[in-house]
């Protein structure tokens, strides 16, 4: 435990053999382009139609201008299935990091020094993770690039930088800071693990919370429209008007406007970011 464990490349004792996986050239993973597949956007879009379908032909009852409005939603759904596919995988990352640091520091407190850490922590989590995840295959570009002589602050800022998660950016920061000045690695570790843990915590804790309320915000969203379904459609002509004069289609018009309001508004305040 006496030795710098932030020693330079130069220092650094020639390298273990290195895992069959790291020994492969893998592409750093690209965390800006979707990870839907032609299904996803396909099942996106019908979902949109469908949706959109329904809505246009409860307020207007046209079916071609419900249709050519469903299939604008269908591929807006598209985009938004997307970008929220994308936020997941980065939401998932950030749990798999957390393992990741978790591992390491179970390895650094046996002694080791960040590298065979690392080597340890990518063993570790290949037993928890297929070897397509995001997790292993950062892992692969951290080796490759230590193997190449970039400092592993570079590999992890760059880590960071792609993936846009704060909490491996903060961990870049620290890491770059005491590189080869301190030997407490092993603390920042641990320490940066364990506040990632407690922000989780408390985002599981708040989506809990805010669950019911949730499911009041779209009730109420939804129910207008299914009165307003049945009303037409068991009213005996009581929503005609709506229907069939200049002045019903630009009420019809402004209740659809005020829906789509309040869909964004619910959508936005109900999305809690720490």
């Amino acid at each position: 435990m006496g030795r710098n464990l932030f020693a330079p490349a130069a220092e650094r004792p020639a390298a273990a053999p290195q895992p069959e996986a790291a020994s492969r050239t893998r592409r750093a993973p690209d965390y800006t382009a979707s990870p839907c597949t032609l299904w996803d956007h396909i099942l996106a879009f019908f979902v949109g139609f469908a949706a959109g379908f329904a809505v246009l032909f409860i307020f207007y009852k046209i079916i071609p201008l419900a249709a050519v409005g469903g299939a604008v939603v269908g591929v807006v759904n598209i985009f938004a299935a997307e970008q929220s596919a994308m936020r997941k995988r980065v939401f998932r990352l950030r749990g798999q990091f957390y393992d990741l640091l978790e591992a390491m520091s179970v390895a650094m407190r046996a002694g080791n020094p960040v590298w065979k850490a690392l080597l340890s922590a990518r063993e570790d989590l290949s037993l928890i993770y297929a070897e397509d995840s995001d997790i292993l295959v950062e892992l692969d570009v951290l080796i490759r690039k230590f193997e190449n002589a970039v400092p592993l602050s570079a590999a992890f800022a760059d880590f960071a930088a792609r993936s846009g998660l704060e909490d491996v950016a903060s961990f870049a920061s620290i890491y770059a800071t005491i590189e080869g000045k301190s030997s407490r690695a092993d603390e920042i570790v641990r320490e940066t693990q364990q506040i990632i843990g407690d922000k989780m915590e408390i985002e599981m804790e708040i989506d809990t919370m805010m669950m019911a309320a949730k499911s009041e915000v779209n009730i109420m969203l939804f129910m207008p429209l299914v009165i307003l379904a049945v009303i037409g459609y068991a009213g005996a002509g009581f929503m005609d008007a709506i229907y069939t004069t200049v002045p019903g289609r630009l009420v019809a018009t402004g209740g659809l406007m005020v829906f789509i309001i309040s869909f964004l508004l619910a959508r936005k305040f109900s999305s809690v970011k720490l």
